[in-house]
């Protein structure tokens, strides 16, 4: 079933095009600065290895793409932003990157070891987020794994400046019972929740697994 395209898709395209080369510069990204985020990804690394292919949705500039592939994981990485992907090829150039948005993907069925959300989806509206995990379920092999980190909240936050830039998305915050409601409902079962106080800039965050 076709996913709904989200009204301010270009705008946040245009956005994260601004953002990309101050992103990069200042070295967002990288999960080994990170020893949670990074235990976590090497968690679902191990989880998914021998499952099949993995697809980093929202990939940016591809640190987390690359950090899989290093670790014997087939992954891959796509991106709405074509200056992110740009980076991402530049930076990682053995690695597989493709501009597209997830509302867009054919993600066909049964051919995912892996499928994650690396703060990628919180763009996405309300309505949107749950076609899209419903997706995800469908589109993992039988055991496969689901992974999504997020921004922790109650409400939708219009962003005007992002990294130094003027940038035109909202950042849609849940609570992580929701996302796991959300999770189930799409036939998934959840099996670890990781929830990451504020940080930096970074308002708290929840990294999640489900399995098909």
């Amino acid at each position: 079933m076709p996913i709904t395209r989200p009204a301010d898709l270009d705008a946040v395209r245009d956005s994260y095009d601004r953002a990309a080369d101050n992103y990069v510069e200042m070295g967002l990204g990288d999960v080994q600065t990170h020893p949670w985020l990074r235990a976590a990804i090497d968690v679902f690394a191990d989880a998914v290895r021998d499952l099949g292919p993995v697809l980093d949705v929202g990939c940016g500039p591809g640190q987390v793409t690359a950090y899989l592939r290093e670790r014997g994981v087939d992954a891959s990485g796509v991106d709405l932003s074509p200056r992110m992907i740009e980076h991402a090829r530049r930076l990682h150039p053995t690695c597989s990157f493709a501009v597209a948005s997830v509302t867009e993907l054919e993600l066909g069925e049964d051919r995912w070891g892996g499928l994650m959300g690396w703060w990628s989806l919180f763009n996405l509206p309300r309505d949107v987020l749950p076609q899209v995990l419903a997706a995800y379920a469908e589109a993992l092999v039988p055991g496969g794994q689901v992974i999504i980190a997020t921004h922790v909240g109650d409400d939708d936050f219009p962003r005007t400046e992002a990294y130094g830039v003027p940038v035109r998305w909202t950042s849609h915050r849940w609570r992580p019972e929701q996302l796991v409601d959300l999770l189930e409902q799409a036939g998934l079962r959840p099996t670890a929740e990781l929830r990451l106080p504020a940080y930096g800039q970074i308002g708290p965050g929840v990294i999640l697994t489900a399995q098909r």
